[in-house]
């Protein structure tokens, strides 16, 4: 397959926030490197993905392969870390990231693993244009608070739910609490993340999400926190969502 890269311009996606990402693509799957976080948000953020999507479109949440042959797009997928799972559970994955060394590391993880998933360098403006889009699921998953223009990107990745469809997202609100945490404490703090990965000022509100999402169709029908337990040293699911938060929207 021939790299579709990004244009020098683009409405969703920073060069910053690219170069940010490529600098550190080579610890992807490293479980103790850049991307602790996120290793360790994986189960929980599997099982929303699982549970939801098998209400949805009534599959068998305990099948060994629960999503089988619904389609799902990974908008951001970076280094392949959720697209992976997702695909052994027996979804078709498309994973689509702006950075380029994330995906050349995100095919060569897959290839090592015996796993088909159909990567792309692009933008999702660019990718919806080329390859269209009428997936079953769309998961934007740490993606909003890095994304340059938050209202194109809701206008572009709604558009590629079908109809009858959902959209998982998983992010970050703008509060005081998750200013102290997630960004002065992830980053300066306790070191979890590298100095500069979050801008506060773009940590989505769930209001703002709500607000964004239902002009283009998709109605937000669940939220949930998503908290870390320091006794258990794992994330769960949490009624408190003024840090991480999942949701679940809908797309009828």
């Amino acid at each position: 397959m021939t790299d579709q890269n990004p244009p020098t311009a683009s409405k969703t996606a920073s060069p910053d926030e690219i170069a940010r990402f490529s600098a550190m693509a080579d610890a992807w799957w490293d479980p103790e490197g850049d991307f602790k976080p996120l290793h360790r948000l994986n189960p929980v953020r599997l099982a929303f993905i699982r549970d939801h999507g098998c209400a949805r479109f009534g599959c068998d949440s305990r099948a060994d392969r629960p999503l089988d042959g619904l389609r799902v797009l990974d908008i951001g997928c970076g280094g392949g870390l959720l697209s992976e799972p997702v695909t052994r559970l027996g979804a078709r994955v498309v994973g689509i990231d702006a950075a380029e060394k994330s995906i050349q590391v995100a095919r060569l993880h897959a290839e090592r693993n015996g796993l088909d998933i159909d990567y792309r360098c692009a933008p999702p403006e660019d990718f919806v244009q080329a390859a269209g889009g009428d997936f079953d699921i769309v998961l934007n998953m740490e993606v909003l608070e890095h994304v340059a223009d938050l209202d194109a990107f809701f206008s572009v990745s709604a558009g590629m739910v079908k109809r009858g469809g959902i959209m998982v997202i998983s992010t970050i609100n703008r509060t005081l609490k998750s200013l102290a945490l997630a960004k002065v404490g992830a980053e300066y703090v306790l070191r979890w993340l590298p100095a500069g990965t979050h801008d506060w000022r773009k940590f989505v509100r769930p209001s703002e999400l709500e607000e964004g999402l239902r002009p283009r169709g998709i109605e937000i029908t669940q939220l949930s926190g998503v908290a870390y337990n320091p006794l258990r040293d794992e994330w769960g699911p949490s009624r408190d969502l003024t840090v991480n938060y999942m949701a679940l929207g809908v797309k009828d």
